[in-house]
Order: structure tokens, then sequence, then C-alpha cells
């Protein structure tokens, strides 16, 4: 494929001047940043020559204009979810999600919104639910896919049958041409038309030059679209026949679905619909997945909004998931398949109806052994999450380059015909001994069937070829559709020719010389395609990975760059409105600090010569540095790219090249620093409150002097733990003994919440011995003081094993402390047998106190002051990451009278050393007030704030001037009995 003009050496600095110079954007012609946008979802990799972040229309044409110039490609990117290789090209990468994300306007009566390509689609649907509206085309990647990208590539989604496509929703859009002019694409008259037709411009010879080709070739259009009405490749030129006095001329929807090989869009003007009142969901239980789509018929009479499939390979990989783990007291039995069928309207009885309808025509027809009703949005929750998850599971199975592939996964035939498409489908598959995961809409005959395959091996790679090739053939067979919602790209693009024929093939390749004479409009994209097996990203565009001894162990194929290189891509870590990743890229909008883009990072300096050198180097380190380690993606990810992982053993390898920096020594020694300042309180605390102590401490170790620090108690724990075992009779604990981790943080700084939970723990029968055989290595891990946090980790570990009894629960109240030995001590001391003996020991303290309530040996009153009172709920980024919050929920739930609600807040942004560094203080402050401090701020003075992470309480107290509580001293304050307080 020869592309215009980008050799770099001669272009690159020409072209960054230029737009240095005419842009208030920023310019990357770094050697990351042009790698981190060189990939997408797809499994193509090209690098760029360079990135801008526009921040207005005037940047993007002046971009377009200066690029044009220099005979370089632009490719307009949004999300870069796109799967087929959409948004990877050689030119110039125009990031629109970064800075183009506002939403101008929105009109509830006309039902229409006015917003800048880069908004996000939940973004919009959250400001438009306030006027009872959505954005019709309900995208699975709805919490990131931009409206721009959705334009680009006229996605639809789930909903289809009711709402269509992204075309069918668009009504006007701005645009820059591919020669830096901008332009108002709309419906427009015969009259003018015509008017703008005459300027000498490029808008006026594509208004001149269009309609005639039209005319011309409306024939050949009219007999070589496909029929299929659901489809998302070529250029959509039937929208365009019959234009005329009575039929506007709409350029707007003619370049939905073009993939920014026309225009670059920095404005839609877009239809809203009315957001759907009441849904219902039957979820049908089979043994196959050929069984499931059977059923798709009868599902389809009884009127649905969407039929959508799930098979066994995204059931089994969901129950590895923590955050999918309520899936499972769902199901019955052990579907090898579901099928979702959704009914929506204003009236739930009627949809009910419709539901009861299904469930006897499955019943009659023998569909199925179980159909389950999801009624409200508490049953149905955990099924949609798991649904709308179904391609990141997927690719959660892929092992080392053997991934699952999107290559001929969105093909679309007639509803009616699906089943034994899907025979013959699958037939070629087995040909071929390939494995596929099954997914998608089958009320519009959309299957999602991604192939494992290994693109480093040369057969594998022909094999794909060959599979591509009789699917498309088989699609033909079928009067279906090569691509229905996902685009042409590099996957799909070449076999465009076969697929039209010759003539409309030739008309579109015209349509493109029309919009793009210089062909700079990200080319080889639907016309003039290179082969799909160029541009590989696992055979062409990393070398071998170099040897690389690191600290920690990466248990996975290809060591740490493997564990890098898991990423594919699907940008969940750019979502913004639920769960905790990704925090700093929430707080910047910035794809560098998303995890996807640490990641790619990662995955450059790993396949440098010297990766050890290039792990310390400093734009690595900038990267990678507003890393929260809150460890998110490990459970969010549905790839688990564990980032806190992947940071500390960069920092370790930093550390070695330019040496430890003190408050990395200072903060890696907190227990003992929190040690000394407990046995000298109240001295130890006049420091910290001296204001002129806190500015030297600021500009010469950077401990930012704006955060209260910790306040150390003389009562430390150890000491209040000696004084009750003197003054608690050791009686025959009928349970057993349980060792309560004296975490590094509570134990000096606040005693009174491991006092609370062991005085709960001794009412409930257990005995309790102090395990304080120091510090787990948490503080030192996340400084990349790899060698001490093993050192650390060991120490630990022994004194567990050897001071404890076998067996015998581990508990603590710290979440980062007490699931160190669960997590990181594996990676730290590989060799060790004790460490998993001594992590399968590990449980929550929330825990043994629910079984004590429930089983009637802890009773809480009834009557105590927390009764009638709501209790809101911040879970610990580290506890939500390891096992969830279900057990601190549990235990609050327990309390009588107590309303609690668990709000979803996010990361609080404090994360451990994180908000006290002098740099990190304004992110810290960012994170916390992007949906925590709002949270808080809404309720009333007298809710009752509980969260179970020392860095939470600091954080919730000093951001939203709230008392935050351990869920354990709340239930100790509702104890019944002798010793209540």
């Amino acid at each position: 494929m020869t592309y215009p003009a980008t050799d770099r050496s001669a272009v690159a600095p020409r072209l960054e001047e230029e737009l240095r110079a005419t842009m208030d954007g920023e310019v990357a012609f770094d050697e990351y940043s042009r790698h981190i946008f060189s990939r997408d979802a797809s499994m193509y990799s090209i690098t760029p020559l360079g990135v801008v972040f526009p921040r207005h229309a005037d940047d993007v044409a002046a971009a377009v204009k200066a690029a044009g110039e220099l005979g370089v490609p632009i490719v307009a990117r949004g999300a870069g979810t796109s799967l087929a290789g959409q948004t990877v090209g050689p030119g110039l990468v125009l990031d629109l999600s970064r800075h183009l994300n506002r939403i101008v306007e929105l009109d509830p009566v006309g039902r229409t919104a006015l917003v800048e390509v880069g908004v996000v689609q939940d973004q919009l649907n959250q400001a438009a639910a306030a006027h009872g509206l959505m954005f019709g085309p309900d995208t699975s990647t709805s919490n990131r896919a931009t409206i721009g990208g959705m334009i680009g590539n006229n996605s639809a989604g789930s909903g289809s049958l009711t709402y269509g496509m992204t075309i069918d929703h668009v009504r006007a859009l701005d645009v820059v041409l591919s020669d830096g002019s901008r332009a108002r694409l709309e419906p427009v008259d015969e009259a003018e038309r015509k008017r703008r037709a005459t300027a000498e411009t490029l808008e006026g010879r594509i208004y001149q030059a269009l309609p005639e080709l039209i005319i011309a070739n409306e024939e050949i259009i009219r007999a070589g679209m496909p029929a299929f009405w659901r489809r998302a490749c070529g250029y959509r030129l039937d929208r365009l026949v019959g234009f005329g006095e009575d039929n506007p001329f709409d350029l707007a929807k003619f370049v939905v679905g073009a993939e920014g090989t026309l225009v670059v869009v920095t404005r839609a003007l877009v239809d809203l619909v009315p957001k759907l009142a009441r849904t219902v969901y039957a979820v049908g239980h089979f043994t196959d997945t050929a069984s499931a789509i059977a059923a798709t018929t009868d599902a389809l009479s009884c009127g649905p909004h969407q039929v959508e499939l799930m098979d066994r390979t995204i059931l089994e990989l969901s129950r590895q998931k923590i955050e999918y783990a309520e899936l499972g007291n769902i199901l019955v039995g052990d579907p090898g398949a579901l099928l979702f069928v959704s009914f929506t309207g204003d009236d739930e009885a009627s949809q009910i109806a419709k539901l009861d309808r299904l469930d006897e025509l499955w019943r009659q027809n023998g569909h199925g052994y179980h159909t389950l009703r999801a009624v409200t949005p508490a049953d149905q929750g955990a099924l949609l999450k798991v649904r709308k998850s179904s391609l990141g599971l997927l690719m959660a199975a892929g092992e080392g380059t053997r991934r699952p592939l999107a290559f001929v996964e969105d093909t679309a035939v007639d509803p009616a015909q699906l089943a034994e498409y899907t025979k013959r489908f699958k037939e070629i598959l087995d040909d071929h001994q390939l494995e596929a995961g099954f997914y998608g809409h089958c009320s519009v005959g959309c299957l999602h069937i991604r192939p494992f395959v290994d693109l480093t091996k040369p057969d594998e790679v022909a094999k794909m070829r060959t599979v591509a090739e009789a699917v498309k053939d088989l699609v033909a067979e079928y009067g279906g559709v090569n691509s229905s919602e996902h685009g042409d790209g590099l996957a799909r693009s070449e076999f465009n020719r076969e697929i039209f024929g010759d003539q409309l093939y030739e008309v579109m390749r015209t349509v493109k010389r029309v919009f793009d004479p210089g062909n700079g409009m990200n080319p080889g994209k639907i016309v003039d395609a290179p082969p799909m097996t160029e541009n590989l990203r696992d055979r062409d565009a990393l070398p071998p990975a170099p040897p690389l001894k690191t600290a920690l162990r990466f248990e996975i194929v290809g060591g740490m760059r493997g564990a890098a290189d898991r990423c594919m891509n699907i940008g969940l870590c750019r979502k913004s409105t639920s769960g905790v990743m990704c925090p700093s890229y929430i707080a910047t909008n910035n794809e560098e600090h998303s995890t996807r883009g640490r990641a790619n990072a990662l995955v450059k300096a790993l396949s440098e010569p010297d990766p050890h050198a290039a792990l310390g180097g400093e734009r690595l380190h900038e990267i990678l540095d507003l890393c929260l380690m809150c460890k998110a993606c490990k459970s969010e990810c549905p790839m688990s790219v564990d980032m806190a992982s992947l940071k500390a053993e960069m920092l370790a390898h930093h550390h070695e090249i330019h040496g430890v920096p003190l408050r990395s020594r200072i903060f890696g020694s907190i227990r003992l620093l929190n040690r000394i300042g407990s046995a000298t309180a109240p001295l130890s605390n006049l420091p910290g409150r001296a204001a002129f102590v806190r500015r030297i401490m600021d500009h010469t170790l950077g401990v930012t002097a704006a955060r209260p620090l910790p306040l150390f108690q003389r009562d430390s724990l150890l000491r209040w733990f000696r004084r009750h075992r003197r003054a608690v009779p050791r009686v025959q604990a009928p349970l057993g003994t349980v060792n309560w981790l004296a975490d590094s943080f509570t134990t000096f700084t606040e005693p009174h919440i491991g006092a609370a939970a062991i005085e709960l723990l001794d009412r409930s029968g257990w005995r309790i011995e102090l395990a304080s055989g120091g510090c787990c290595g948490r503080s030192s891990m996340s400084k990349g003081l790899l060698d001490d946090a093993r050192k650390k980790a060991s120490a630990l570990v022994r004194s567990l094993a050897t001071n404890t009894d076998p067996g015998s629960p581990i508990v603590g109240c710290e979440p980062s402390c007490l699931f160190m030995l669960r997590d990181e001590h594996a990676a730290l001391l590989p060799g060790s047998e004790s460490v998993h003996a001594v992590a399968d020991r590990v449980r929550q303290v929330e825990e043994l106190l629910v079984e004590a309530i429930d089983e009637g040996r802890l009773t809480l009153r009834a009557d105590s002051w927390l009764a009638g009172r709501r209790i809101v709920f911040h879970g610990h980024c580290h506890q939500k990451a390891e096992v969830g919050t279900a057990a601190s929920m549990a235990l609050l739930r327990r309390i009588p009278g107590a309303h609690v609600v668990e709000i979803d807040s996010g990361c609080c942004g404090m994360a451990g050393s994180f908000g006290f560094e002098s740099e990190h203080y304004d992110m810290s402050i960012t994170v916390g007030g992007d949906r925590l401090f709002p949270a808080l701020a809404a309720e009333p003075e007298e809710t009752i704030v509980a969260a179970t992470g020392v860095s939470c309480r600091q954080q919730i107290f000093h951001g939203a001037g709230r008392t935050a509580w351990h869920p354990v001293e709340l239930v100790r304050g509702a104890l019944a009995g002798p010793g209540r307080e």
C-alpha cells in the first residue's frame, strides 16, 4: 500500500513546527505518543507521524490544512475502540476526544442535541435523561464511545431493531474538508444544492460533482448495494439516490460510516428519542448455541426490543471475574447459551404479557430448559453488566499472542436464516480447527464471532485469510452483509470490490477522489485498501522481547512485556461514570493517563534493545507518574492488566538508574516512622501543626503543606492490646484463634478501629492473637522499593507461618495491607510455599462478624444511635479490586434500623502517599472531586459516612469535611449487652 508522503525525517519537523505555530491544542511527536496512538482495538498497528489534540474546530482545520500541504495523511480518532483498524494510520492522528467534548445545546422540545464529536454516548444520555430522552443507538461501549466515532463507524447496538443505526439519528454535521476548509452538511433542497454547487471551493465541487455521479450511476447503485438494511460498509450512495425537488440532498447522512475518509466531523446535530420507560427481560437458558439461535424466531414474533445471544465461552469467563460473581447466583443449571429478550414500553403489564407469551411459545416448541424473568432493575443489573461486557470477557480468554480476533465478527443475515447460516459458519471454523466465542444481536441477524488466532505464526495468518474469504462468500450466499456495525477498516475494505462489484466500487473510488483529491483523509479504508494481512500488530509491529530481569514475577506468557501487551485496547479504562478505573484518566481526559495508554507505553519501553534503560526513561516516568496504583484495572479491565505491579517494577528500574529519592525512602519506612511517632506522641504531632515546618517539608521533601498530617496516638493498638489481654479473662474460645494483622497505619494513628474489631471478635467467640510481626511491604512496593518490600514481606510471612496456628484466620481492618498478603506477596516471593498457605488464611473481618451476627453469637441493639440513620459507604480501591465490597455492605446492613447505601464514588484520590506529595496534591483533590466529594455533599449532615480505607477516611475529612467511620466502629456502637458503649 502506497500512502502519501510520510518520510519522517523530511516531513515531521516541518509539520510539527507548523502545527505548534497554528494550533491552540497540544502537539506530540515524541516516540511514546506515537506508539500509544499506533493501536486501536483491532489486530492492527501503524505508527503515526505525530498526534495532535485539537481544542476547537479551528484547530482541526489548521491541522488538516498543514498536513495536506505536506502530503501527510489524517486519521481522526475518538475513543480509539475501532475493531477493524479504522483509527490507525501512518500520518497525523487527531485525538478529538480530549477537548472537543462539550454538549453545546440540548433541545428537549425539538428532541435534538448539538454536540462536539468527543462527547461520550453515556455523557449525552446522562444530560438527556433529565428530559426523559436518550440517544437511540445503544452500543455496548456507551461508557467510552464518542459520538464522532459512532458517526464515523455508523454504529448500532442491541436496540437497533427499534432505533436503527447512527445514520438514522444524524441531522446535520459541521465538518472540515480535505483542504482544511469548513462546511456544514445538512439536508438541502435542489435550489440550495445548486446554489452551493456554484462556489469555486472544494465544497462547491462536491455539490456539483457528486450529484452528477449519482445520476449517471443510479441503476448501478440500486443494483449493487446490499439489500440488507443493517450495514456499515462502503459509502452510503443509496442514501442519495433519487434526490430532487421532493427528496433533499443530504450529505450529513451520506458521510456517516465513511470512517473519516471523506471529512473530519467536529460537531453534530443529532436526534434524541424518548428514554425507555419500562424494560423487562426474558433470559432463556439453552444447552448450546444452536438451540438458542433456533429460539430467535419465536422471540421475534412477540415484538421484542432486542434479542441478544451469549454463549458458554462468555459465561465461563464471567465466572472468573469478581465484578460478575453475582451472575452465578442467578442462573439455573449450567447453560450452554443464554438468549436475552427484552420488551419495552410505558405499560409494564403489557410488557410482562409479552414475556408470558414468549415463555409459552418456548415451552410449546421445546426451546430451552428454563426462562428467567428479570423485571426490576435490581433483577437485571448483574445480567446486563455481563451482557455489555461480552467483548472484553472474550478478549480475556486469549493467552500470549493467541487472541480472539475481529475479522469475521460482524457479518449479518436475515434473522430467519440465522440458524442455518451459523451452522455453516461453524463448519468453516471447524474445518480450519478454529475455536471461537459467539455473542451478538440475534434480533438483527448479527453475531460477533471471534476465532482465536496467533498472528505470529505464518500458517495462522494464512488460515485467517482463508476463513475470511470463505465467510465473505457465505455471507453473499445468504444475501447478508460483511459488516453490519463495526465497519470496513483494514480488516474488510480489501474485499469491497468483490462485494459491491467492479462498477459500484469504481463509483465509490470516484466519491473518494471528489471529496479527497489528495488521498489524505484516512487512506486505505473502504477503497484502495492494503491486504487484510498487512500491518498486523502481533507480527509486524514489535520485535521479540529482549531479556529483562524483573524483581516481581509476572506469571504470564511473555513476562513483563506480555503482562503489558495483554491490553487489547478496547478502552474500558476510558469510562468515567462508574467503577474506579481509571482515576487519572477521568481527571485528565488524556489517553496517556489511561491504563491502555500506560500499557502501550510500557510495551514500547520493553521492546527497546535495552529495556532496563528504557524503564528508567523520564518520558515513561512522566506517563506512569499519575497512576494512583489503585489496582482497579486488575479487576475492571477485562484483560486484568495490573498497572500497579507494572508501575512498581518500572519504579524499581528507575531507582536503580537514577537513585532513590529521600521522600520515597521515608514513605517506604512508614511503619518505623509511625511507630516512633506513636512512642513520642503528643510531641511528635507538633511539627505537623507548625506552618513553617510544613513549608520546609514542602520545599525540601515534596510533602505538601496543603494537607494535614495524620495524628500519632500514644496509646497504640499494641499498648491497648496488652491491657486488653490482662483485663479480659482467657476463657476457652469455641471458634479457636483469629489473628489480627496490626497494620502500619491504623495501629499507630487510629488504634480505636482495631480495638473495636477485636472487642467484637472477642464477643463472637474467637480468641485473638495480635500479628505484629512487621510491615507487609505495601508502602515500599508503592514507591518501587521492591528489594525492601521483599524483605518485609518475607519477614511477615515467616512470622505468620511460624507464630500462628495453621489454618487460623488472618484478618485486619486496612484493605491495602490485608490484601497485600493475598496478592503482591506471591509476586515478591514466588518460591515460597508459605506465601500461599498464609494467603489462603486471609479473610475480611467483616465476614467473621456477619457470620457471628447471623448465628446469634453477636447481638446488635434495635434501638442503637444508628437506628433510623442513613449510612453511605465508600469502599477502598484495593478491596474492590481483590474481593469486592459485599462483606462490608453485608455487615453494615446487619445494623438494625440502618438504611445502608453504597455510593459509586470511584477512587477517593488519596492513594496512600500519593495525596501527600506536593506535585500530586491537586490531582488527588481533582480525583476525589469527580464523584466522591459531590456524592457526600449531597448528603444531609445526619448521614453517617463509612469507609474501610485509612487513606479514604483522611481524604473524606480533608476534601469533603465529613468524618468517616470504619464499619467495625459502627457495629461496635450498635452492640448489645455487657461492654457496649
